[in-house]
C-alpha cells in the first residue's frame, strides 16, 4: 500500500512565503500556510493573491492553520527574529524534516541543536517581494533562485519546490549554500539601509566604504573555508536590478522588527570569532542601530 505523501508546510506566509506557498498550491502540492492567528484568518478568508511578471497573477486558496500539521515536511521562511517561537511550534509536530529558507548564516546551527533528531537544512532564497497594503504580494525581481545542499535532496519540500517554476539548485553544504546568498544580501542590506537607497545609488554613494564593506564581507566568508574575492562580489551586485532596495531597509525605515542582527550582527561575530577586522561593517551597524 502507498504512503500518503506528507503536507507540505510553509511557516512563515509573508511576502516570500507567500509567494512560495501560492506557488506550491498552483501546482497542486498538497501545501499549507502557518502563521499568527491574524494571517491565518486573512489566508483563509481571501486566499493568498501574488502578481508577478513571470509567474502571473491570481489568488490561490491555500488552507491556513496556526499549527504544523503533525509528520509535515517544513519550509521556514520568516524573519530570523521569529525563529525560536517557531521551532517550538515545528518541534510539537514531529516534522518529518525541516529546510530553513532564511537570510543569514547563524542559524543553522540553531535549528540542528533546537531540532535534535529531525533532519534539518538551511539553504537560501534570492528574491524581491512586498506585501502592498491591500495584502497583495507584489514579486519585483525577475528571478526567484533558490539554493539548497545536498543533504536535503530527499526532502519531499525540495521535490515539491523543484516542480514549481522557481529555480531551484541542489548542491554544496550548508556553509556553502548559505555564504553564496549571504555574501552579497549582506552588503545589499547595509550599504541600502544606510544610505537610504536603492542598490546603484548605494554603491556609488562612498565608493571607499563600498570597497571596504565588499573586502571584509569576504575576508569574513574566506575565514569560514568559502573561496572568494571583492571583484567577483562586486560583479555579482552590479548584476543585479539597481532598483532593489533590501527588506532590512524597509523594516528599519517603518520602525518593524528588523535583520540587522542576523546579518551585520552576525558578521561581527564571525569577524571577531575569526579575528578578521571589519571596521567599515562596524560602522555601518552601530549607525544603523542608533537611528533604528
Amino acid at each position: 500500500m502507498n504512503q500518503a505523501k506528507p503536507v507540505i508546510a510553509v511557516v512563515g506566509p509573508g511576502a516570500v512565503g507567500g509567494l512560495l506557498a501560492w506557488l506550491l498550491h498552483r501546482d497542486g502540492t498538497n501545501v499549507v500556510a502557518v502563521g499568527r492567528s491574524a494571517s491565518v484568518k486573512r489566508i483563509n478568508s481571501d486566499g493568498i493573491r501574488v502578481t508577478s511578471a513571470i509567474f502571473g497573477e491570481g489568488i490561490e486558496y491555500v488552507p491556513a492553520h496556526e499549527n504544523v500539521p503533525e509528520g509535515a515536511s517544513v519550509i521556514l521562511t520568516m524573519k530570523t527574529f521569529g525563529l525560536t517561537d517557531s521551532l517550538k511550534l515545528i518541534n510539537d509536530s514531529h516534522p518529518r524534516n525541516v529546510i530553513a529558507l532564511m537570510n543569514g548564516v547563524g542559524h543553522a546551527k540553531v535549528l540542528a541543536q533546537q531540532l535534535d533528531g529531525v533532519p534539518t537544512a538551511a539553504g537560501s532564497i534570492a528574491v524581491e517581494t512586498i506585501r502592498s497594503t491591500n495584502g497583495t504580494i507584489e514579486h519585483k525581481s525577475p528571478f526567484a533562485r533558490l539554493a539548497v545542499p545536498s543533504t536535503s535532496n530527499a526532502f519531499e519540500s525540495v521535490h515539491a519546490l523543484a516542480d514549481t517554476q522557481a529555480d531551484l539548485t541542489i548542491g554544496g553544504t550548508d556553509a556553502e549554500v548559505l555564504w553564496r546568498k549571504f555574501r552579497f544580501l549582506a552588503p545589499l542590506a547595509l550599504l541600502t539601509s544606510y544610505w537610504r537607497a536603492p542598490l546603484e545609488d548605494a554603491l556609488a554613494k562612498d565608493p571607499t566604504l563600498t570597497q571596504s564593506v565588499l573586502t571584509e564581507v569576504v575576508a569574513c566568508e574566506m575565514a569560514n573555508g568559502v573561496s572568494d574575492t571583492a571583484e567577483s562580489l562586486a560583479a555579482t551586485l552590479s548584476a543585479l536590478p539597481g532598483t532593489m532596495r533590501s527588506s532590512l531597509q524597509a523594516d528599519l525605515a517603518a520602525g518593524r522588527p528588523n535583520e540587522l542582527d542576523s546579518i551585520g550582527g552576525e558578521l561581527i561575530r564571525q569577524a571577531k570569532h575569526h579575528a578578521v577586522p571589519i571596521p567599515a561593517i562596524e560602522k555601518i551597524v552601530a549607525a544603523l542601530s542608533e537611528n533604528g
